[in-house]
């Protein structure tokens, strides 16, 4: 370590100087300081190669601490680069002339900050040669490993990953290790809203910053597409820092969409268990949090194995479940209160397995979603809704719209639209028969896509109901925004408001804001009289819940309808 350049990181802020120190623990010995005053101290005591710092701090700011040096003949030639969160002309000119060697905006991107420094130290020093020599020497011991990396990032691929973390963990028996599994929630989208040069961008900057994070004491994998696996040891760095800087380095590409990743921990007990088994359950314990946005990060326990076997079954059976019609259709009527009967209905889909009996939306829907089988089953679904319609005009000689549901990866195909007309086309149905249900956590992806989605629908005739609302968390704001015709509260909202009178407020408040922006209400979950009574008293009279029907098999519903029983009793 002694014969290393000593670089000083100057930040008040933890989180920044960690992120740094991870960047160059490779190359340079690191030191860091909280203000300049604190690293004027330590510069006193051992002399330095290269200083990071922060423009904003307490007690010493980055301008006080660069006019200490300019004055300080001790300090003639030091290369110093200045960091600030915001890129203002005035900043980095004062800054340059107080003597800064270069500038760089936060959040850090690894491959330009390594860039700008090396440039520095070539600049002023011989330093980076010796460097550039050693890098060039482990370049020369690296290309035997070219068949063990991945190409496009770097980092190893499975194969040689396998490998070499069972070895590491076998040769340092006295370390606990832990396997850590990265995904980028819906990456496809990025591909698909952009180009694969930018994919390729945002794996890249994320592959170098994750082998920088594990350095010499770990491995990193680039095992497939978006995901990532980390062998290290534990507490090496906590899940939220390693999160938290990962966020950092992927916004510094200034990219107009969320990138957002989730991670899986498998604690290792047993380095025996073959590597591709402890990934597997890293990867479990992460698809148990993705798309949670209050948590992002899960640790795998034994719980989860019953899990991984249930998702194995639904994704080995969902191909021949779709073929051979195993999903089946429900219908839930939904009823004007007021008018006294049936003005709608939303479909369901339920999975009639031949081994495992009845499996619940809950168990099948969430992996479906994971996977991408959500956007053929989704289709599936609409087109049965379809021709059910068309079965019961031409018996009866009338019909009634249906909800169904929009999963938030059909929302993100550039063909939904098409596809949508397409379908009423084919059937003869007015598209304001189909009513389109979509989630509001759909809208915290990308808002103004889902904005511009949801004015071309209803422009061709399409209704758009907002399920689930007020569960997400920014319904509020949501509602300014995106101009749905119908708000389908949840049952959450209606659960004891018998008993609370603060969900009653809430809900009376809910029902005025929506008559006051043009939007109709159906309230889902009503099942008993008490709350009838209370909705129907703060003026919902569209009503869905087992109060008045259960989800009911297809052809019973539509047999129902025929018959002219859809009616209130």
């Amino acid at each position: 370590m002694d014969d290393k350049p000593v670089m000083l990181i100057v930040d008040d802020v933890e989180i920044n100087r960690v992120v740094l120190a991870q960047f160059f623990q490779d190359d340079f010995t690191i030191l860091e300081a909280e203000n300049g005053q604190q690293a004027l101290d330590i510069m006193e005591e051992q002399p330095v190669s290269i200083v990071l710092v922060d423009l904003v701090m307490p007690v010493m700011d980055g301008y006080e601490f660069l006019s200490v040096l300019q004055r300080n003949d001790q300090y003639q030639g030091l290369p110093v680069v200045v960091m600030t969160a915001q890129s203002d002309g005035d900043s980095e000119v004062r800054a340059m002339e107080l003597g800064a060697a270069d500038f760089i905006t936060k959040p850090c991107n690894p491959t330009i900050v390594r860039c700008r420094v090396r440039n520095v130290m070539g600049r002023t020093e011989n330093e980076w040669r010796r460097i550039e020599q050693l890098a060039s020497d482990r370049q020369m011991m690296e290309m035997t490993r070219f068949i063990e990396q991945d190409q496009l990032t770097g980092a190893y691929n499975r194969e040689a990953f396998y490998k070499k973390a069972s070895q590491l963990m076998l040769e340092h028996r006295d370390t606990l290790y832990e396997i850590v599994y990265l995904d980028i929630d819906c990456f496809k989208v990025v591909n698909d809203l952009f180009n694969l040069e930018t994919g390729n961008l945002i794996l890249k900057t994320a592959g170098y910053f994750l082998q920088v994070l594990v350095g010499n004491r770990g491995l990193c994998c680039r095992m497939e597409a978006d995901h990532f696996v980390l062998c290290m040891p534990r507490d090496h760095v906590k899940p939220e820092t390693l999160l938290e800087a990962l966020d950092g380095a992927v916004a510094s590409l200034n990219i107009s969409h969320s990138i957002v990743f989730y991670a899986g921990i498998y604690e290792v007990d047993n380095p025996l268990l073959a590597v591709d088994q402890m990934c597997d359950r890293a990867r479990m314990a992460m698809s148990k949090v993705k798309g949670n946005y209050m948590q992002r990060y899960g640790v795998y326990d034994e719980s989860m194995r019953e899990l991984m076997l249930e998702e194995q079954m639904i994704a080995r059976d969902m191909e021949f479940a779709l073929q051979s019609k195993q999903f089946s259709i429900f219908v839930q009527p939904i009823y004007d209160t007021l008018l006294g009967k049936v003005v709608s209905a939303e479909a369901l889909v339920r999975w009639q397995h031949p081994l495992k009996g009845l499996i619940s939306p809950a168990r099948f829907i969430p992996v479906f979603e994971r996977n991408g089988f959500i956007v053929r089953l989704d289709r599936y679904v609409w087109e049965e809704v379809c021709k059910m319609m068309v079965q019961l005009r031409e018996t009866t000689g009338m019909v009634i719209p249906v909800s169904v549901n929009v999963s938030r990866l059909n929302l993100y195909n550039l063909d939904l639209l098409d596809f949508l007309m397409g379908l009423v086309k084919k059937y003869q149905l007015s598209p304001e028969l189909l009513h389109l249900e979509i989630t509001e956590t759909a809208y915290t992806r990308n808002p103004q896509q889902l904005v511009d989605e949801v004015n071309m629908f209803r422009q061709n005739g399409f209704k758009i109901f907002m399920d689930d609302f007020g569960n997400g968390y920014s319904s509020l704001n949501m509602l300014k925004d995106l101009p749905v015709d119908t708000l389908k509260i949840d049952l959450g909202f209606v659960q004891n408001v018998e008993f609370s009178g603060r969900a009653g407020i809430i809900m009376k408040s809910v029902v005025d804001m929506a008559d006051k922006l043009g939007m109709e209400v159906v309230v889902e979950g009503v099942e008993n009289q008490a709350q009838l009574n209370f909705v129907r008293s703060v003026g919902c009279r569209v009503i869905q819940g087992y109060y008045y029907s259960k989800p009911l098999p297809a052809d019973e519903f539509w047999q129902m309808q025929a018959k002219g029983r859809g009616t209130i009793q």
